[in-house]
């Protein structure tokens, strides 16, 4: 028998530390405010890298030094907010699942991937060219994208809680 993606999140539902997370009256909140403070970790590294790839913010570092000191912090703080938000998701996984607040942050997580190694094996390929000046358009354009994204990223998250 072929299982409906539903079923499936329904599945995952009971896990037992699913079913754990669910049931707790304090697991729930803590994975929430680990997920957020990763979060805020997150969207300010990527948005002070943004700001300076549009030539708004930390205009006396270069690209690449700024990338390399912030890119680290981004990364180790991705990681929590990922594993907190699937065990998040995985206590009501099939509500989740079928609500479009949740829907559209993932889409938007998918495309702020997709724009990030567009930036960084194309885009971004030629950067000692501009690195100390004034971006290329598409750099720019890059930056712009990634802004959009992580703001429409954090809205549906928080929008997310009054739908669930």
């Amino acid at each position: 028998m072929i299982m409906s993606t539903l079923d499936l999140m329904k599945s995952l539902e009971q896990l037992p530390f699913a079913v754990t997370i669910a049931e707790s009256t304090w697991l729930f909140p803590f994975f929430e405010t680990i997920h957020v403070l990763a979060l805020t970790l997150v969207v300010g590294s990527v948005g002070m890298m943004d700001l300076r790839l549009l030539g708004i913010g930390s205009r006396d570092r270069s690209i690449t030094e700024l990338t390399r000191s912030v890119l680290p912090w981004t990364w180790a703080a991705f990681a929590i907010a990922a594993t907190c938000g699937l065990l998040l998701f995985s206590s009501k996984a099939a509500a989740y699942f079928v609500n479009i607040p949740f829907r559209i942050k993932i889409v938007c997580m998918l495309f702020a991937g997709i724009n990030m190694l567009v930036f960084h094996f194309v885009t971004g390929r030629n950067v000692a060219a501009w690195d100390n000046g004034r971006t290329p358009p598409a750099a720019r354009a890059a930056g712009v994208i990634s802004l959009t994204l992580w703001v429409v990223i954090v809205a549906t998250g928080r929008w997310i809680g009054f739908t669930t």
